[in-house]
């Protein structure tokens, strides 16, 4: 049996190498690993002593020699391909070990330029594996440590491998190089600032299997994108509780890109998919309050996120709660001794800086992806006009804003009102904009008065800023744009409503 091995992830390399010399295996080797082997007291045979030509161009081309790709993709049982192996003096590679240059490493790092990340591309890395896996029939072909151990055992048990595990492997092999060339294609992609392309490959790695997925017979798994942003659910850090759940990421995720919104202390609690009370104070305890106390009922079996660091004092009040999660920067020792008493509470931790730069979200459709950039506009990006005779005053600012950064989160038709710091009332995906509308002031009640409204797209009509009137509300923010928009600026000017104007849109479905 002969092997070949040109590893850059050397885990594992050393003993599982020194396993097939013992058992007979006649192993040949590129530059790096070759040393390594070599180092390590195992005697390998080079490339360059195989091929009969040496390395060149830096390396660049080594492998790509029909000494080895006729030895990797030879059929054994084809009598004519064995008499060209034997007319060319080629012998076959049965056993192939590769994993590639390490470009996902490289342009993670800062300060990498275009010219380090061309030349981390693999070449004849891909070229080997392929040819392996095309011939997986005859050859065993690996790219993960992982496997080293069980493809070791069954040459001891029978001197090779079983059809299946060839199979197994090779598919890995297919899904390991479509993932290596999916991010080349989406770094150069990128480098040349093409939006959509003719066609879209993505990639990502499998971070968990999940028990289930949004009901226990469905099945799921947990995947992150490879270069993923720091302020995701999927790098944060789990320091205590059970597993996390399809509904629990998803919940989370909301949460955070929320909490996202604010530089003051804030806390967002989230109910399936949609916020069910946001909260900003000088503290992180007030904030939590604040948060509480805008909808104690639904908070009940929610994610809670903190953009801030949960203190002694904070903790105490959670624990009176059952909650699924809490997402936070960091959780003091006091902290953490009062919430860790519950066993199944999850707290992680996640980095709140700034995320950077855009990124994209996708959405698959039975058959197909909807793909767009996320919503990242704020006030900043905003037209702001005040249409009506009533501009606001210096608090209803603060609650329009307040209102504005939520409801952009909110599942459309969506309405929010805010209040002294606070959200006071939420509808969330209604079919008519009224609909939202009511549900945000009957949850509000009393504390509607005074209050602010947002709405996540314009008034078709007047019967929302009518509603609004009647609830005790005074100021309202919204993108404006509809034909009728007269009629709710005359509506509101008739209540002594001040209505704001933005220009921007934020549905969310």
């Amino acid at each position: 049996m002969r092997a070949l091995v040109s590893v850059s992830n050397k885990a594992g390399i050393v003993p599982f190498v020194k396993e097939l010399v013992e058992l007979g295996v006649e192993v040949i080797s590129t530059g790096g690993t070759k040393s390594i082997l070599e180092e390590n007291g195992v005697q390998v045979r080079g490339i360059s002593a195989v091929t009969g030509f040496p390395e060149i161009l830096d390396g660049r081309v080594k492998t790509l020699h029909p000494m080895i790709h006729g030895g990797l993709l030879a059929r054994r049982g084809d009598a004519k391909h064995q008499a060209q192996l034997s007319e060319h003096g080629i012998t076959p590679i049965d056993l192939v070990v590769v994993n590639l240059y390490p470009f996902k490493e490289t342009i993670s790092k800062e300060g990498t330029t275009f010219e380090d990340a061309i030349e981390n591309i693999d070449i004849g890395g891909p070229a080997m594996l392929r040819a392996s896996a095309k011939n997986h029939q005859d050859v065993t072909v690996m790219v993960d440590p992982a496997d080293y151990e069980g493809v070791l055992n069954e040459i001891k048990e029978s001197g090779k491998t079983t059809p299946e595990t060839r199979r197994r492997l090779a598919a890995k092999v297919f899904r390991h190089t479509a993932a290596y060339d999916a991010m080349i294609a989406g770094y150069l992609t990128e480098a040349v600032e093409e939006a959509h392309p003719e066609s879209l490959t993505v990639t990502f790695e499998k971070k968990q299997d999940l028990r289930y997925g949004e009901n226990p017979h469905q099945k799921a798994a947990f995947y992150e994108a490879p270069l993923a942003s720091k302020f995701s659910i999927a790098s944060a850090t789990q320091l205590h509780g059970k597993e996390l759940s399809y509904n629990n990421i998803n919940d989370a995720d909301t949460a955070i890109q929320i909490v996202k919104e604010f530089t003051e202390p804030a806390v967002v609690a989230v109910k399936h998919m949609n916020p069910c009370g946001v909260g900003v104070g000088a503290t992180a305890l007030e904030a939590y309050q604040r948060a509480y106390e805008a909808d104690p009922v639904s908070i009940f079996g929610g994610i809670v996120a903190f953009n801030t660091e949960v203190d002694k004092a904070t903790a105490e009040l959670l624990h009176e709660l059952f909650l699924e999660i809490i997402v936070s920067p960091s959780f003091s020792d006091d902290a953490l001794t009062v919430l860790k008493q519950k066993k199944n509470l999850r707290l992680m931790t996640l980095e709140m800086g700034d995320q950077g730069g855009t990124a994209t979200r996708y959405a698959s459709i039975r058959g197909g992806l909807l793909v767009q950039e996320e919503d990242y506009a704020g006030l900043d990006e905003a037209n702001i006009t005040v249409p009506t005779k009533r501009e606001p005053t210096e608090k209803e600012w603060e609650d329009l804003k307040l209102a504005w950064k939520v409801v952009k989160h909110v599942k459309s038709n969506a309405i929010v009102l805010a209040k002294g710091n606070q959200t006071v009332g939420v509808g969330a995906g209604q079919m008519n904009r009224v609909g939202a509308a009511k549900i945000a002031m009957e949850q509000a009640g009393e504390k509607a008065v005074g209050s602010a409204l947002g709405s996540d797209a314009f008034f078709p009509m007047d019967d929302t800023v009518e509603a609004a009137a009647k609830a005790g509300i005074t100021a309202i923010i919204q993108p404006g744009g509809s034909i009728r928009d007269e009629d709710s600026i005359k509506k509101a000017d008739e209540y002594g409503i001040a209505m704001v104007f933005t220009g921007v849109r934020h549905f969310k479905h």
